[in-house]
């Protein structure tokens, strides 16, 4: 028995620690003497709630508990310990505070006389303005970048049936994941793959080819090809360049939002003995590569990691570990700093300033649980494991 007491525990409060020898029969009775001496079992994310609670950490600290647990790459699990040590949290409050000096100075120039346009070029608040902007949006991009490497980028691989979606899945996680024959519809369900792709997790779904059909079996699994094309992130859009045809309508087009991320990847070069490349304008990429040689598979590497807006950086130096929250809050005070740069640019309207700098201040005050409500913290805490 190890026995922690408050404040110095990981809760602040007093806590008692049973280590029991043996496999889990032994721990097991351990667990049910502490049920009916009185105990309960611990709701998830309790130890880490009840830390923040206590003041121990803050709300983006406790989140990066959890961020550890599921790091799924070295470079996930360092940024989230840093995130875990205050680093994020360090650069919301600096910005908090400098939105509460400049609050400060509009909010006690409302009362001044005629003389507050001048007061207020005096004080350089555009300039302060600015300088705020600035550094929120250095903050968000590390944020954008630290959500990357935590939860990655989903990746579908459509295309009509035999275009070589297997072959390509094959040889992004390098290693035969997925059964390849030259009959067209063997693929009838989703087959997902994650790879580590320069630090940052890619998720891989291979589909079945979408093409009209009256196989039952394989209407399900277009349905389901259509379902994850849906939830995608960036879609692979396999062509056979060995038959494809440029005046030619494409068929699979229509199953593929026009707003959906996409590369058009022209397979099968080798039957045709051409050499890999990339093609870009203004509307989409096409990459031209061989799936069953490899030519060109490092092309297609790189072009998901830039569409991604994947940076890779070794030391992690100003990559936060960002939940979709902390971007949602980062945006929208993002959004009422501009609104308020707006305000700034013909006359200074002070009242409409103060308000969107108070909006700002208290969208990024969510992230650390300076203000939060109830039910944002239960559906946080809902996701971690048991106990811890």
């Amino acid at each position: 028995m190890l026995y922690f007491p408050g404040p110095h525990s990981y809760t602040g409060e007093d806590v008692l620690e049973l280590h029991g020898h043996g496999g889990p029969a032994v721990m097991n009775l351990l667990l049910k003497s502490c049920l009916s001496a009185g105990a309960r079992l611990a709701q998830p994310g309790e130890f880490t709630l009840r830390a923040y609670l206590n003041n121990k950490i803050d709300l983006v600290q406790a989140e990066s508990v959890a961020a550890i647990i599921e790091a799924s790459t070295h470079e996930a699990a360092r940024c989230a310990v840093n995130s875990l040590q205050g680093h994020f949290s360090a650069r919301i409050e600096a910005l908090v505070s400098l939105l509460i000096t400049l609050r400060m100075l509009i909010e006690a120039t409302l009362d001044f006389p005629e003389d507050e346009l001048d007061n207020l070029k005096t004080l350089q608040i555009r300039e302060k303005l600015d300088h705020i902007v600035a550094q929120l949006e250095q903050t968000l991009a590390g944020a954008r970048q630290g959500n990357l490497l935590q939860e990655g980028i989903r990746i579908v691989l459509a295309g009509a049936p035999n275009v070589g979606k297997s072959s390509l899945l094959n040889q992004l996680v390098e290693e035969d994941a997925a059964i390849v024959t030259e009959i067209p519809g063997t693929t009838r369900d989703t087959i997902q793959r994650t790879i580590i792709l320069g630090g940052m997790p890619i998720h891989i779904v291979d589909t079945a080819g979408l093409r009209e059909t009256g196989d039952i079996v394989e209407q399900k699994g277009i349905e389901r090809t259509l379902a994850a094309i849906k939830r995608a992130n960036l879609v692979l859009r396999l062509l056979d360049s060995s038959q494809h045809q440029p005046a030619a309508p494409d068929p699979i087009k229509q199953y593929i939002p026009d707003d959906k991320p996409q590369i058009t990847v022209f397979n099968k070069i080798d039957l045709r003995n051409e050499n890999p490349k990339i093609e870009e304008d203004e509307h989409n990429s096409s990459i031209h590569l061989s799936a069953k040689t490899g030519a060109g598979i490092e092309l297609l590497r790189q072009k998901i990691l830039h569409l991604a807006g994947w940076q890779f950086n070794h030391a992690g130096e100003g990559i936060f570990m960002a939940r979709q929250r902390h971007l949602e809050a980062l945006t929208l005070a993002s959004a009422h700093l501009q609104n308020a740069q707006e305000y700034t640019e013909n006359e200074y309207q002070l009242e409409l300033i103060a308000e969107e700098l108070r909006l700002a201040q208290t969208a990024l005050s969510t992230i650390t649980g300076q203000f939060t409500a109830d039910d944002l913290l239960g559906e946080i805490f809902s996701h971690f494991c048991i106990g811890k």
